[in-house]
């Protein structure tokens, strides 16, 4: 499945103008002012404008396009991390594609990658959710003199890769730490741990660390493991069903975002939380985010995929434009728990930095920022 953006810039004549003048004030804007003024300016909105100075970091560029493989396109998940790419590449003269697989098939997405190299795609971005699968289509664009960026999953540890950065959540560290939470919570009984496709790189981490940190605890926790499926309505057909043979499990949690939804709402049409059932997993699907205020769900893991989009596309630019004199490096997209307690932001705030809105926007705050 693909998604072509339709703004290349055509050649000549007044479109030519627009675009010197476009770049000109692009340029101004990086230079002289800050991110926010930057991003209001090209959005449209009122603000003061900044004048480029001599030196200018960033001259005219070919509108380079970066390519990004996904293996889930459809997922939900996603859609703030391709908000944060649109944002990103409108901010820098860029273009990008949407592609990959619907459906966590590995062939697809390799031959995704294959396609862009064959187009010559000026940079490509990709989750590493196979351990090897990558390594020779990675290869094959880095001996093409394409840059070739990690998000969302990254190659395990000791792999000979060669991917040039990763950007995205530490994957283990935040399995692990939602371990700890579960064995907070719970001191004996049958847990369930969900995980949509096992094996997958942006998943399984997680729940080999959630996994070792309930085991450490020396609580006398049952851990069962269910695979529940790459769409949203497949997940929830199998929690539901694991939960009709288990009704004495002690609590339920989930490491992709599919999945926790799911966790949500089987909690919330059998009542599970006043049963003393505990339950909780990541990211921030709008019902997730619903029944968590509710405390039907004891917490979620947001881990930013919005900035999984930016960031890449940002440190893809540096490289293109630096001649690759600047080198890519990791970016942890962050660990944070959401509760009940500090749900509300997420709730009564409609954004492109949480996919529950298309408008661009300035969003703006006050009061002290909490660590």
């Amino acid at each position: 499945m693909t998604q072509q953006r339709d703004d290349d810039v055509t050649q000549g004549g007044a479109r030519e103008t627009e675009l010197n003048d476009r770049q000109a004030t692009r340029r101004g804007l990086l230079q002289g002012a800050g991110l926010a003024t930057a991003m209001a300016l090209l959005g449209g909105a009122a603000a003061t404008p900044a004048f480029a100075a001599e030196g200018a970091a960033f001259p005219n560029h070919k509108r380079w396009k970066i390519v990004f493989v996904n293996h889930v396109t459809t997922n939900p998940f996603f859609v703030p991390t391709q908000y944060g790419i649109q944002d990103a590449t409108s901010l820098l003269g860029m273009d990008y594609q949407w592609t990959g697989s619907a459906n966590a098939d590995v062939g697809e997405m390799v031959n995704a990658m294959n396609a862009a190299i064959a187009a010559k795609a000026d940079a490509i971005a990709v989750p590493i959710v196979d351990p090897k699968a990558f390594d020779a289509p990675i290869r094959k664009a880095l001996d093409a003199g394409i840059p070739v960026f990690a998000y969302n999953a990254d190659a395990p540890r000791g792999s000979t890769n060669p991917r040039l950065a990763y950007i995205g959540q530490d994957l283990y560290l935040s399995g692990y730490q939602m371990g700890e939470r579960i064995a907070n919570l719970i001191d004996s009984g049958l847990v369930a741990l969900f995980i949509a496709t096992p094996g997958q790189l942006n998943i399984q981490p997680r729940l080999d660390g959630a996994s070792d940190a309930i085991k450490k605890s020396g609580k006398k926790i049952e851990i069962q493991t269910i695979a529940t499926g790459a769409t949203v309505n497949e997940e929830l057909s199998k929690i539901k069903s694991f939960y009709l043979g288990h009704q004495d499990l002690k609590g339920m949690f989930a490491v992709d975002a599919g999945s926790t939804q799911g966790v949500a709402q089987v909690m919330k049409e059998n009542n599970l939380q006043s049963k003393g059932v505990h339950g909780g997993g990541f990211d921030l699907l709008p019902r997730t985010v619903e029944l968590i205020h509710e405390g039907v769900l004891d917490f979620t893991i947001d881990q930013q995929p919005y900035v999984q989009g930016f960031y890449t596309v940002v440190e893809a630019f540096t490289y293109l434009a630096s001649g690759g004199l600047v080198g890519p490096a990791d970016v942890n997209s962050g660990l944070k728990f959401v509760t009940k307690d500090s749900v509300d932001p997420y709730l009564n705030t409609e954004t492109r930095y949480e996919g529950k809105s298309t408008k661009a926007q300035i969003v703006p705050r006050s009061g002290p920022i909490k660590g």
